[in-house]
């Protein structure tokens, strides 16, 4: 019986890939808050297409939308598990 993980498995996580539609277009200094994101600013809304490693990120995601005053018009997983990244720290 296994009871850790391998240390190849340690410091990986799989990672999904994710498409959020906000309706209407960002300008510069709202876009620089997503930085992380590959962004398509199309005339009615703003795609924004990347990486998200759990439940916790997501929903990180959703807040800044939301603090932002950004109104969510779409999300949605992309593909599925797509690759494999480092683990977000964890604070001690």
């Amino acid at each position: 019986m296994r009871l850790h993980p391998a240390r190849s498995e340690r410091f990986t996580v799989e990672a999904d890939r994710y498409e959020i539609r906000v309706r209407g277009t960002m300008g510069d200094a709202v876009l620089k808050r997503f930085e992380e994101f590959e962004v398509e600013v199309a005339p009615v809304e703003t795609v924004l297409t990347g990486t998200i490693r759990d439940q916790a990120e997501l929903h990180g995601l959703l807040a800044r939308i939301e603090a932002l005053g950004l109104e969510l018009v779409e999300v949605k997983q992309v593909e599925g598990r797509t690759k494999r990244v480092a683990p977000r720290p964890t604070s001690t």
